[in-house]
């Protein structure tokens, strides 16, 4: 599957330091130390409906992670994967009345518009499940040879308890699980099931439901295996970084680590990160409550895509918020403020801003106060008599690179 343009950023004259995520094992600061590229996987949408800025703000704080690694003098594995056959899209499909593939196209081609609209840097690897069904075909046929797969009916299942380290990602109680496991693409009251939290692999073919030919009979993966798959095939074994939204934290990250465990005897991930909760109108936005702002409908409206990437910028990435119409227009006008400073030429003093925002973006992705450090040399700049004669020449170039290279604004 091909993934969208990169844009062309430029090289910075410092480098930034090392980078500090915040890891939900743990619960806690870990410094990342990659061995060669760093390797990093997200998951990606579910293409049934447009990018909302829930989306949009997981997909900028891993572009964050990202930069922060290339500034750091890292290579940078990623791999974004795409979802493009479960069951949110076939639903969809059969209720608007058109085929899942053409709809799956439809909304992934409008996610890379989007994407490319925020300068998000896209992947090495960007990968359809479909696509892939042969890997992951090959991976539960590994599963099955461990012993810790089984049928139900003609479905197959995945045993938790095969894995030792099972719930560590996480670090919830049982009892938390159970509590959300419905609601979140698991069956837990399945008849004929060994344990409530066991979960689906293989979905045997059902009416009118796509199915590919496998060992286990004609049918399609569970959306777990998927990226078990896809990450360990990509990036190998223990990689740098398991990243998305922090509602797949259980069951989706701790069902993909520990399939890949009971494989590998390693762990899966050094650091599992997670962003917050995009809310509207008192709820997180969901397409179940169609309480959504889209990227592309803002697009649409003529509002400058930087203007949205600042206002996801100016809420810490771990943080649950709520968008609002007031904070992208705080954005636009400090967006505008911050053109009129560059302008200039001269301003006060770069280097220090320079080495504040990588800095902080090294620091847990910490993107306000990267955002306050340049917003404090604008005011320096325009509040100044004459600075741009008796400034620093060369300021507003160095502003300009760094907001390109490392938050990705493109003045």
């Amino acid at each position: 599957m091909r993934a969208w343009p990169a844009p062309d950023l430029p090289v910075l004259p410092v480098p930034g330091p090392e980078v500090q995520v915040h890891d939900t094992a743990t619960g806690g600061l870990l410094r990342t130390r990659p061995n060669g590229a760093a390797r990093m996987y997200v998951c990606g949408i579910t293409p049934y409906d447009a990018t909302h800025m829930g989306h949009a703000a997981t997909y900028v704080a891993f572009d964050l992670l990202n930069r922060a690694w290339r500034n750091a003098g890292h290579d940078v594995s990623y791999v974004l994967n795409v979802t493009d056959v479960d069951d949110p899209l076939l639903e969809r499909a059969t209720k608007v009345g058109v085929d899942w593939r053409d709809l799956a196209e439809r909304e992934t081609e409008l996610f890379r518009q989007d994407m490319a609209a925020l300068r998000v840097v896209p992947p090495e690897h960007y990968r359809g499940a479909v696509e892939s069904i042969p890997l992951i075909v090959e991976l539960i046929e590994r599963l099955q040879q461990t012993g810790s797969l089984y049928s139900v009916d003609e479905d197959l299942y995945f045993s938790v308890a095969a894995d030792p380290a099972f719930g560590q990602e996480s670090g919830w109680t049982r009892e938390q699980m159970l509590e959300v496991y419905a609601d979140r693409g698991g069956d837990p009251d399945r008849a004929g099931k060994k344990d409530p939290l066991d979960c689906l692999v293989w979905r045997a073919e059902r009416p009118g439901e796509p199915a590919w030919e496998s060992p286990f009979g004609p049918g399609r993966p569970g959306w777990h295996v998927e990226c078990s798959a896809m990450a360990l095939d990509l990036l190998g074994e223990t990689f740098d970084v398991q990243g998305g939204g922090s509602d797949l934290v259980f069951p989706h990250h701790e069902m993909c680590a520990s399939e890949a465990q009971v494989l590998t005897g390693a762990p899966f991930a050094q650091a599992y990160v997670h962003a917050g909760m995009v809310g509207y109108d008192g709820a997180k936005m969901s397409k179940s409550r169609g309480n959504l702002v889209f990227v592309s409908a803002l697009r649409n409206s003529d509002v400058d895509p930087m203007a949205i990437r600042l206002t996801l910028l100016r809420h810490h990435y771990r943080g649950d918020w709520e968008w609002t119409d007031q904070d992208l227009w705080v954005s636009v006008d400090m967006l505008d403020r911050w053109r009129r400073a560059v302008a200039l030429g001269a301003g006060a003093p770069a280097a220090p801003v320079v080495d504040a925002v990588l800095t902080a973006l090294a620091a847990d992705l910490d993107a306000p106060a990267a955002v306050a450090a340049v917003d404090a040399w604008v005011d320096a700049t325009l509040g100044v008599n004459g600075l741009a004669e008796t400034g620093d020449p060369d300021a507003a170039t160095s502003i300009a690179h760094v907001l390109d290279a490392a938050l990705g604004l493109a003045l």
